[in-house]
């Protein structure tokens, strides 16, 4: 993976594709390997740019400070060190707090804004509920206990048909060799609790919201509440991995919007 140098971090990315760039910003714990399914629907058409954002995946060290603008921050630079002057963004779940900070600071370099299972209000169950999913982590539970809790709040119903393919999907997410620790999850949660989200409902670029119909992490009706004046597709049976439950859709939406903005 190539590097790029930030005075207090070593961020890696991925570049995949041809086209214009488009940078796309994963969500809370989660690195460029979040968008496994969505990339093959998008590099024909795109260069897909997907930075492992501070405390996850092969960036480090993983304890440097983190905050929403550190991050946000990090992906400008980025996106300057390729020489894109204009890119279109796509961020999840927290990546989506990033991308409407960036909206915020550069909108004249951001051709559209996908904005998916995300919305920049604070739910204190969230937070709650990562707090417990690290307690967990941190406990003497077997290490698949915290990803059997987590799994419900991310999926559709669906996935949790055949038992078989849930601890398959398990089993995957525990070998995968640049898991975040829970010392690093703990640590990036702070950037979750210290961002001012009322100031980021209103980007300033071209951008649309992605909702996943069954998200329960970011419901619809939590979603519309702050960004109900943006354009929205609200796609039914997605949960909050909303890429992973629908790809589909989530590719078609974004690339509709993307040619409606050309670089």
């Amino acid at each position: 993976m190539p590097t790029l140098e930030r005075p207090d971090l070593t961020l890696h990315y991925t570049v995949t594709g041809t086209g214009p760039p488009l940078l796309m910003l994963a969500g809370f714990m989660s690195d460029h390997a979040s968008w496994t399914p969505l990339i093959p629907l998008l590099s024909e058409r795109f260069t897909c740019i997907a930075p492992d954002n501070r405390t996850t995946g092969q960036s480090t060290p993983w304890n440097a400070p983190v905050s929403i603008d550190h991050m946000a921050t990090d992906a400008m630079a980025l996106m300057d060190q390729l020489g894109h002057e204009r890119f279109h963004l796509i961020g999840h779940s927290m990546g989506g707090i990033i991308a409407l900070h960036m909206a915020q600071h550069i909108p004249d370099q951001i051709a559209s804004a996908t904005i998916a299972a995300s919305a920049p209000v604070r739910l204190p169950r969230n937070t709650a509920l990562f707090a417990n999913l690290i307690a967990i982590r941190q406990s003497n539970a077997p290490p698949g206990t915290w990803l059997r809790a987590l799994f419900p709040w991310l999926f559709n119903p669906q996935v949790f048909d055949d038992p078989k393919a849930l601890d398959a999907a398990i089993a995957d997410a525990l070998a995968y060799p640049y898991g975040q620790s829970a010392d690093a999850m703990a640590h990036q949660l702070t950037a979750l609790r210290d961002y001012n989200g009322a100031a980021l409902a209103h980007p300033a670029c071209p951008a649309q919201a992605l909702i996943g119909g069954v998200d329960l992490i970011n419901p619809p009706d939590h979603i519309l509440s702050v960004l109900n004046h943006l354009p929205h597709h609200i796609i039914e049976g997605a949960g909050h991995s909303i890429h992973w439950d629908a790809p589909d859709a989530v590719a078609r939406h974004l690339t509709a919007f993307a040619l409606q903005h050309p670089i």
